[in-house]
């Protein structure tokens, strides 16, 4: 019998929330901020600065960009607002 891991997509999903939650936390905790969207540019760019300092080969990597497209989406919207 062939080795087999049933369902292991569940596994992975829960390993990538916990970390996409670690990341977010971390960085709100960091920053002294409530909402993602309560950072400023200049933190953001701080973030994508350590990133690319490891040019993005972080296990926590896919946690960082959820983070800064959350920031970017939020900002879009607020974007978005003003012009109408």
């Amino acid at each position: 019998m062939s080795f087999d891991w049933p369902r292991m997509h569940k596994w992975e999903e829960n390993i990538e929330r916990d970390m996409i939650d670690s990341v977010e936390s971390y960085v709100l905790e960091y920053y002294g901020v409530e909402d993602i969207a309560d950072l400023s540019k200049e933190q953001i760019n701080e973030i994508e600065s350590f990133c690319d300092d490891y040019e993005w080969n972080l296990l926590m990597a896919p946690g960082f960009r959820y983070v800064i497209n959350l920031w970017e989406d939020s900002h879009y919207e607020d974007e978005e607002n003003t012009l109408n």
